[in-house]
């Protein structure tokens, strides 16, 4: 399938892109070459193959959720620069504007 100079001016467009001189033809011919592989993976017969849905046939291999304490309010302040009873205490970072 030939891709036109139009069509590639159109994707660059509506992908907020700007191709000059060579850049274009290059890209043009790398939407051909995209195109025509595409074009020959349908040529597969696929008709009597399962749609891919998982990578592989590992299925929940997650570990089971608890809640758990592990680590204290004193363990997580212990090394903070400042610190205000059980809060860590950060500099200001927005001014309030009126």
């Amino acid at each position: 399938m030939k891709i036109s100079e139009e069509t590639v001016e159109q994707i660059a467009h509506l992908a907020r892109l700007r191709f000059e001189g060579q850049e274009t033809v290059a890209i043009r011919e790398d939407l051909e070459k995209i195109v025509s592989f595409m074009d020959k993976l349908s040529e597969l017969d696929t008709q009597d193959l399962e749609p891919l849905i998982f990578m592989s046939e590992e299925y929940n291999v997650l570990r089971e959720d608890v809640a758990e304490e592990t680590l204290t309010k004193e363990e997580a302040l212990k090394n903070a620069p400042k610190k205000d009873s059980d809060y860590f205490r950060v500099s200001k970072v927005l001014d309030k504007k009126a």
